[in-house]
């Protein structure tokens, strides 16, 4: 069984967000597959996908409610790759691969050969949490 990274640590802990915080934020990034097939499907013609359809009829131009669209992906995708970048420049990529696929620092160990100890890796995956709840907020 895989080790999971305990959603609650000590309030003295420097990177501490409280236990519901750090689950919105890790589905939040569970998401970014998604919000890049919405992205890519945002093509400027009319479509039936569920994911882009825009629910309410709504007055105006079509193809500044696509670009609107499109706008809200790229800011929440580039929100998750910021905040990677910004946690580690070597463990940085690592982190965002487990964040965005739900990966533990086992599969990364195992399948990518991340250049960490466990002890390091959870370090920066809560300082990655910690950096996307301040960019959130």
């Amino acid at each position: 069984m895989a080790t999971k990274i305990r959603p609650e640590i000590s309030a003295k802990n420097r990177y501490w967000i409280s236990r519901q915080r750090f689950y919105e934020l890790r589905h939040f990034c569970l998401q970014y597959w998604e919000w890049a097939k919405a992205y890519a499907e945002l093509d400027g013609y009319p479509s039936q996908s569920y994911s882009t359809e825009i629910r309410s009829p709504q007055p105006g131009d079509p193809t500044e409610r696509i670009a609107e669209r499109k706008l809200y992906f790229q800011y929440r995708m580039e929100l998750v790759k910021k905040a990677a970048r910004a946690t580690d420049p070597v463990i940085g990529p690592y982190i965002f691969k487990a964040v965005t696929h739900g990966y533990s620092y086992e599969h990364l160990r195992a399948k990518d050969g991340i250049p960490c100890c466990k002890n390091v890796y959870y370090d920066l995956y809560r300082k990655f949490f910690w950096l996307l709840d301040k960019a959130r907020k």
